[in-house]
């Protein structure tokens, strides 16, 4: 097994080599994910462009995310015992993240395609796009095993050390997606639904990349058919990690169908303005996950290697990095919003009330690179149930309770969506404090190598 920057070289260089191709791969899923509103918000009408985001979007998120966040635990332990040379048990935790992924697919859809409308209907969708979200998210959710071979075979490479090949394969799912919205929704007039057909082809096309590749890894811990199964040893342990994420995933989807319930309460224009921002916000959230990502590679790997040093360098690094970046992203959203929101509409009305949002939210954007730096770290060395509370309850039940019991006092879009900026803010302090005292580092080191530090 050769060698790779990340347990070696300069960090700042290696950390950007690193973080770039994850990056450039987040852009052009996000690309494919923006061409799917900026095509049904220009030629079928602003209510596609809200069934495609808004309360669809949220409920994707709720049960997609909850198995990503699962499976991410299979980064975290590969990235251990390939920092280590431990080969039997990284080829043992390749083939169990896979079966993982492909459980966890057909569990989506058997969820998602029959309960749908019903979710939908829970968080208050408008009448006026009810019957058209219920088609897109319906296809969505058929493709759920090609959405999670995906994500979880590209998180398998990137605790590797391999983030260009995922990159490789967005980009082709990509020009798949936006030739097929094109065909499907333009010339074949086919509204939501054809987004959704051209959404799970362009997956599919992904997965079976990513496949291939695993089969091509060195012969021994290349992905072998006759090896997939849900190892009980092995899922324990990437439970383990995996199910803090995966609860945090539906915390952070159950607090998100709170405020979106009370965004879809003012109509139609916010929930496609909130969609529309949904897409131009993603890049600021892209670049903060993959630095996130990058954060808990090099901290896995290094601290399989026992390089301890090199682990809390590797967090200071990414996190002057990914401050840098949220900064820049900052500004240019401040200053360029109006021509932003024009990609998706020309509603004067959607525009107006999507300025708010902005004005509201992105100002403080740069706080939540401490919270992901920080438990991108401590689920990098195996702490993963610290950074879950710390994130639940500083984000998550604060939203809740903030719509709860302080919306209804002033019913209005601001104090619905200053919750996210506020939220933000108390917990980046939170987990800095945390961070700072050290206790997760020790406990991690105890607990793997049995040393006191």
């Amino acid at each position: 097994m050769e060698q790779n920057k990340i347990l070696e070289g300069g960090l700042y260089k290696n950390i950007m080599l690193f973080f770039l191709p994850i990056w450039f791969g987040t852009f052009f899923q996000q690309l494919y994910n923006t061409v799917d509103a900026v095509v049904v918000g220009n030629f079928v009408g602003k209510a596609a462009l809200a069934a495609v985001g808004g309360p669809t979007g949220t409920i994707i998120n709720l049960l997609v995310n909850f198995f990503v966040g699962v499976s991410s635990g299979a980064g975290v332990v590969i990235a251990m015992y390939y920092g280590s040379r431990d080969i039997e048990n990284t080829d043992k935790a390749i083939h169990t993240a896979v079966a993982i992924s492909i459980a966890g697919g057909l569990i989506l859809m058997a969820i998602g395609i029959p309960f749908s409308p019903v979710f939908l209907e829970w968080m208050g969708t408008p009448a006026d796009i009810l019957e058209q979200a219920t088609v897109y998210i319906r296809i969505y959710f058929f493709g759920s095993v090609f959405n999670l071979i995906y994500n979880i075979g590209s998180g398998i490479l990137r605790a590797m050390g391999d983030s260009k090949k995922p990159l490789y394969f967005l980009i082709v799912a990509s020009i798949v997606n936006i030739v097929l919205d094109i065909v499907f929704v333009i010339f074949m007039d086919m509204g939501v639904a054809g987004v959704g057909y051209a959404t799970i082809i362009a997956q599919f096309a992904s997965a079976v990349l990513v496949i291939l590749t695993l089969k091509g890894l060195p012969e021994d811990i290349r992905l072998i058919n006759s090896k997939i199964r849900l190892n009980r040893s092995m899922c324990g342990e990437i439970f383990k990690i995996g199910i803090p994420n995966g609860i945090q995933s539906i915390a952070f989807s159950i607090s998100n169908i709170a405020i979106v319930s009370s965004i879809n309460a003012f109509g139609t224009d916010t929930v496609a303005a909130w969609t529309a921002f949904g897409k131009i916000d993603a890049m600021f959230w892209m670049t903060v996950g993959s630095f996130g990502i990058a954060t808990t590679t090099f901290v896995g790997q290094n601290f399989g290697a026992r390089n301890f040093d090199r682990v809390k360098k590797s967090v200071r690094a990414c996190n002057v990095l990914s401050i840098a970046a949220a900064l820049i992203l900052t500004l240019i959203m401040l200053t360029c919003y109006p021509f932003l929101y024009r990609i998706f509409t020309q509603d004067a009305a959607v525009i107006e009330i999507g300025a708010t949002m902005v004005k509201v939210m992105v100002p403080l954007y740069f706080t939540f690179t401490f919270i992901e730096n920080f438990s991108g770290a401590m689920r990098g060395v195996g702490h993963s149930i610290a950074p879950t509370i710390l994130t639940i309850m500083g984000i998550c039940v604060f939203r809740v309770i903030w719509i709860a019991f302080v919306l209804p006092m002033n019913n209005t879009l601001i104090t619905a969506i200053i919750s996210y900026p506020i939220s933000w803010s108390l917990t980046a302090t939170i987990f800095t404090i945390y961070y700072m005292s050290g206790i997760w580092f020790k406990k991690s080191v105890q607990k793997r190598f049995g040393e006191t530090i």
